[in-house]
């Protein structure tokens, strides 16, 4: 269990949401990539509440909790914050 959880603390800032759009024109195929982020004035937390990076280093993903928005470094942040919120909740450290 150590090892997994290491390794997901390791793993969580890595993550980058991105969207690809492809053109094909005439055999000339363009791939642009953009990548999502969000702007800090946009959530209520300081930190990260699943791995506690700071929301400062950058933001991949938001939640609505408790009638606020906490915002992630990452996807699987996210995700292991959605399993359990109340126990993780203290650590976003809110404005």
């Amino acid at each position: 269990m150590t090892v997994c959880g290491s390794m997901f603390l390791l793993a969580c800032g890595n993550e980058t949401a991105t969207a690809t759009s492809n053109i094909d024109s005439t055999a000339n195929a363009v791939t642009q990539d953009s990548v999502i982020s969000y702007d800090i004035s946009l959530v209520d937390n300081k930190k990260d509440p699943t791995c506690g990076m700071p929301v400062t280093a950058g933001i991949s993903d938001t939640a609505h909790y408790d009638n606020k928005v906490l915002g992630f470094c990452a996807a699987g942040c996210k995700e292991e914050f959605l399993k359990n919120p109340k126990a993780n909740i203290a650590a976003a450290e809110m404005k």
